[in-house]
């Protein structure tokens, strides 16, 4: 059941249902309040007039009083049961009025409700309209055939023309062109991909047409799992909306002790009806979810995509961080660092070679190699007869010179005679080493880098107050202390498993820490999942890691983590304050009614602007 068909309230009978809470009726109850009015002015005496507000009253009070029956069947007793017992006790006492606004101040905060989820859900609808609906299909005798997105199976070569986003995850078979991610990472610089480019779905192509052949069906896509966590955020109740549930149900046999201290002191009916309609809490029970909605999707906004609402309030609870290493404080891609040319050859040669012939290859190092290249403003020859060795190196023809590049280890297979020269140009770290017709010309060191703007990111954390942060990671210990160093961790732990990262996770709970976990890869999923609130850095892909955490960060930027509880904090206050300020004044209003210093009819209007009010005041956890 998508957001839009789930119903307001427990649903009722039949295609047309008396209990669904239907946007007619605050429609009714103020026409029927404008209407009696005018006629009311014009006749006072008039019969018909009171028996036509009593008429309207029954109708549009009795969707309200059933739906609070049935609900009293099932063993739900909270804040529905005040509405309707002033419903009810405005019926008996000719009291249609006050009837009438009470009606819709039921109905008319569940229609704001409404109001408020489709202003928070403007991210998640404009998600759904932009998912691709169509994709190009290449056909065995090389014609395309257009096919429905759903259709599309993993191996398929897909035609994506300029213009047009990619409808599914999958890798670049032919074609060069420029992709704007934006909508994915929040990155405004365009993505060059060419064959052998991985790309995902959700993705503009800008230029060219390119073949992309899919790696998995649409519906799996990096895009279509974006949209179903945001379609879950929204339909998953909250703890702190049940603590909100606890409060009614408190306040509700609060509001009837007070009705009948106020009849057995006065036994006037009409100010124990008057302190029901002043009494009914329902908008307090709206107020938290439009807050919590509200910060889900201005986190939305920020690029960062929160399971649900528990996942929300887990955020804001926080006061422990840990971080992966690799691919989280760390760019998680070895860039090139250095070229190093033997005798004979410059730096720039032994790249530009090099990246030429690593254009068409997979390996994760290629396109560091080939984006080096660029960045130095290297023009790239095309390669022909490329061959590619999976997880030794690649080997092709560039400008009529065979060029090979790759691990150490297999350039000695391929050219035994070079031992001395491999040997000189393979040097320490990761290394791949150039051969231009046979001979050794270089080597290329690659190496990891952190990620730019941490030392402020960690300090804006503890100014936040997670002062305990910790560096978990599965490499070797020297190398994790070294980075931890460079960014004020004390707590830093290497050489660990999957499983040993969770028990490190649990350990700190166990202390009586809240911990967020933020990680990128598979390994980092059961830590995510453990973890008080787990974060997913997916600007790559995500994977599992993004599934198993409650928060996914869309963008390539580990600062959104501090976003994150900043909004999570917010909204969890936002919804808090709606809790306080709506029993406040309800209680407040209690207090004055059972005195009678007003009527019910003047009850229910003031009730009405308290109920407004406090959900007014949740909405404000989607404005920035």
């Amino acid at each position: 059941m998508t957001q839009d068909e789930r119903p307001l309230a427990a649903p009722g009978v039949g295609a047309f249902s008396l209990t669904r809470g239907a946007t007619w009726l605050p429609a009714l109850a103020v026409v029927a309040l404008a209407a009696g009015g005018v006629v009311r002015l014009a006749d006072r005496g008039n019969p018909w007039v009171w028996r036509g507000w009593m008429l309207a009253l029954i109708v549009a009070g009795l969707p309200v009083v059933v739906r609070t029956v049935r609900g009293l069947l099932r063993g739900h007793f909270a804040a529905d049961v005040a509405a309707t017992l002033s419903i009810v006790g405005a019926v008996t006492l000719g009291q249609p009025v006050a009837g009438l606004v009470i009606v819709l101040m039921q109905t008319g905060g569940e229609w704001l409700e409404r109001y408020a989820e489709g202003r928070a859900s403007n991210a998640v609808r404009a998600l759904e309209e932009a998912a691709p609906r169509t994709a190009h299909r290449q056909r065995a005798d090389g014609q395309h055939e257009d096919i429905a997105a759903a259709d599309i199976n993993p191996g398929d070569l897909l035609l994506v023309r300029p213009g047009e986003m990619l409808p599914a995850d999958g890798v670049v078979a032919s074609g060069r062109s420029h992709l704007d991610v934006s909508r994915l990472t929040g990155e405004a610089p365009p993505d060059l991909v060419q064959a052998g480019s991985d790309v995902r779905s959700g993705a503009v192509n800008l230029e060219g047409a390119i073949v992309v052949r899919a790696t998995r069906p649409a519906s799996e896509s990096l895009y279509a799992r974006i949209v179903e966590l945001v379609r879950t955020a929204q339909a998953e109740k909250s703890p702190i909306q049940r603590m909100a549930d606890r409060y009614a149900v408190w306040f509700t046999p609060a509001t009837l002790l007070v009705c009948a201290i106020t009849w057995f002191a006065t036994h006037d009916a009409l100010r124990v009806l008057a302190v029901l309609v002043v009494a009914t809490p329902c908008p307090l029970l709206l107020a938290t979810p439009v807050a919590i909605i509200g910060g889900i999707n201005r986190a939305a906004r920020h690029q960062v995509i929160v399971r649900s609402g528990g996942a929300l309030e887990r955020l804001a609870s926080v006061d422990t961080a840990v971080f992966d290493k690799t691919g989280t404080l760390t760019i998680g891609r070895p860039e090139v660092v250095a070229v190093d040319a033997l005798s004979g050859w410059t730096p720039d040669d032994v790249l530009r070679l090099g990246a030429a012939v690593e254009v068409g290859s997979g390996h994760h190092l290629a396109r560091s190699t080939v984006d080096a290249a660029m960045h130095r403003g290297l023009a790239l020859p095309v390669p022909s007869n490329v061959v590619d060795a999976p997880g030794l190196g690649v080997r092709g023809t560039v400008e009529g010179r065979d060029v090979a590049v790759g691990a150490a280890a297999w350039l000695l297979s391929l050219f035994p005679e070079q031992q001395e020269a491999i040997a000189e140009a393979r040097g320490a770290g990761l290394r791949g080493v150039v051969a231009v017709d046979g001979q050794i010309a270089g080597a290329i060191e690659y190496a990891d880098h952190a990620r730019d703007g941490l030392h402020g990111f960690f300090e804006q954390l503890r100014r936040m107050g997670l002062r305990h942060l910790v560096l978990l990671s599965g490499d070797h210990q020297a190398n994790v202390e070294g980075i931890a160093r460079a960014m004020g961790i004390d707590d830093a732990r290497g050489d660990l498993l999957p499983q040993q990262k969770v028990e490190a996770v649990r350990e700190l709970m166990r202390a009586g820490r809240r911990v967020v976990m933020v990680g990128d890869g598979t390994n980092d999923a059961p830590a995510l999942s453990a973890a008080t609130a787990g974060i997913a850095l997916a600007a790559h892909g995500g994977g599992i890691a993004a599934e198993s955490a409650d928060a996914v960060i869309l963008c390539d930027d580990i600062t959104r983590v501090a976003d994150a509880i900043r909004i999570g904090r917010r909204s969890v206050a936002i919804a808090r304050q709606s809790i306080v300020v709506g029993l406040g004044l309800s209680g407040l209003a209690m207090v004055a009614a059972s005195f009678g210093y007003f009527s019910p009819t003047t009850g229910a209007m003031l009730q009405e602007a308290i109920d407004v009010a406090v959900i007014l005041n949740a909405v404000r956890a989607s404005a920035e």
